[in-house]
């Protein structure tokens, strides 16, 4: 077991090229509409900016349980074989280019269908109700653990520690969500009419789609 010298020297190793090309790719999920947009965009209006920012900090702390179960599977296949390991990253790669197609095709369609913004009325709520939406919505969507799973292995090098470098990035993750949400929450009553219209949400898809394809292809084409 790790020392707590140890452990901060693995952190400080972590401070290296690669943590920018992270943190641009995170911040740019963190951007993409999706669920966890909608339940804070939701809450706010429906109890205010607490009622927002519970949720917000609900839905991340849902990312860490993510990142351990990732992390086990990425340790399995890491003591399996270092070619599967490879396969995984190159697997990944792939994973986020479709997510980008994915994102451009839902910005060229007419309507983009996966977000409905609630303009209900604020009313007041249980700071518990909104810890318990935010994590649960958050835990059970399985399409974070896939992209965990997917978007990790590219930033962990075959000798460090899967479990602690999944935990420190989705640390990253869990500030970064929570900035861009806290955002959301304070200029939703201004731009509530704007975040919900059809045009913002596919100039975020359009946006957003571009940078993860070439993020992908980056990922698939470098040595």
């Amino acid at each position: 077991m790790l020392s707590v010298s140890e452990i901060l020297l693995q952190l400080a190793s972590y401070f290296d090229a690669s943590l920018l090309t992270f943190l641009v790719a995170i911040t740019l999920l963190s951007m993409s509409p999706g669920i966890d947009t909608v339940v804070v965009i939701r809450n706010t209006m429906r109890g205010g900016r607490i009622d927002g920012l519970v949720t917000s900090f609900a839905i991340c702390c849902g990312l860490f349980v993510h990142a351990l179960v990732s992390a086990a599977g990425i340790s399995f296949i890491l003591l399996q074989s270092a070619t599967l390991f490879t396969l995984l990253k190159w697997i990944g790669a792939a994973y986020l280019i479709w997510l980008g197609v994915k994102s451009l095709r839902a910005a060229w369609s007419k309507s983009p269908g996966s977000i409905k913004i609630s303009t209900e009325p604020m009313e007041p709520v249980a700071l518990t109700q909104s810890f318990r939406e935010g994590f649960l919505s958050n835990v059970l969507n399985p399409k974070t653990i896939v992209f965990y799973m997917a978007f990790l292995p590219q930033f962990i090098l075959p000798h460090e520690s899967a479990m602690l470098k999944s935990v420190f990035l989705a640390g990253l993750h869990f500030i970064i969500s929570n900035i861009w949400q806290l955002f959301l929450i304070l200029m939703v009553a201004q731009a509530r009419h704007w975040l919900s219209s059809d045009k913002a949400m596919r100039w975020m898809d359009g946006v957003i789609g571009s940078v993860m394809m070439a993020f992908g292809i980056r990922l698939a084409t470098e040595s």
